[in-house]
């Protein structure tokens, strides 16, 4: 199979009103979308669509929610004004764990018939239950896809609805490099990085992850809301959900 897991950090870094930043260890599912139900057959933890240990559900995906996910993805991919035909896509996520999931991001990383990685749709999750989706495009040649993009998605109580994004997509055969950079009036305010090796996708292997990082989906909400005690701490300014969403 194509579809394999990855393992590493995920780091955030933020340089205003005062410098705070967290580590931590992580795990993704990088899942081929012409394997989605070829995984569950291979994997025994997994399923697809139904109860298991480690679950994927169509509908935890994109706006409005999948009812497959393969074919939602062909059809943004032809709204946004290209023909995925003989692409090959990679959803890079966490499933379901016990039944609960929060992504606070999820990436597709989309290969056109050549190889080349031509595009990324990063799908962003809040914790008011909203998601959104940013379309990319690579903007140069070389071998990191970046791309940039305005901000127009609640996210953080402690950051304005102002700012735009750079993204970095480094797509390597044994790593894969996630870079986003948040700016404001031009000043860098936030930058998150993935740094992510790859893993053979087995049973052995994901039973290595679910013993290494238990209850990955639920620690990622339990960090969400201690961080953001902790900044509101340091008298961060908050930002209410409705105040920025209208």
């Amino acid at each position: 199979m194509r579809s394999h897991l990855l393992e590493g950090k995920v780091r955030h870094r933020r340089s205003r009103p005062f410098v705070y930043g967290l580590e931590h260890d992580v795990y993704y599912f990088a899942l081929d979308l012409d394997e989605l139900d070829e995984v569950p057959r291979r994997i025994r933890s997994v399923s697809r669509n139904r109860p298991n240990v480690l679950g994927l559900r169509d509908d935890d995906h994109l706006e409005p929610p999948a009812t497959d996910l393969r074919i939602a993805v062909h059809r943004h991919l032809r709204e946004a004004g290209v023909e995925p035909a003989g692409w090959r896509i990679t959803l890079v996520t966490n499933l379901r764990v016990l039944g609960y999931v929060f992504n606070p991001a999820s990436f597709y990383l989309c290969r056109d018939a050549s190889g080349e990685l031509r595009m990324v749709i990063v799908e962003v999750h809040n914790t008011h239950g909203e998601r959104h989706t940013y379309t990319l495009r690579r903007q140069s040649d070389g071998p990191t896809l970046i791309a940039s993009m305005d901000k127009d998605f609640y996210v953080s109580p402690f950051i304005e609805m102002t700012g735009r994004y750079t993204v970095r997509v480094r797509d390597e055969p044994a790593r894969l490099r996630i870079a986003i950079d948040e700016v404001q009036a031009g000043v860098p305010l936030l930058h998150t990085s993935l740094v992510l090796d790859r893993l053979r996708l087995t049973d052995r292997n994901v039973a290595r992850m679910l013993i290494r990082h238990p209850l990955v989906t639920h620690r990622t909400t339990a960090l969400i809301h201690w961080h953001a005690f902790r900044l509101w701490r340091r008298g961060a300014r908050f930002h209410r959900h409705r105040e920025v969403v209208r």
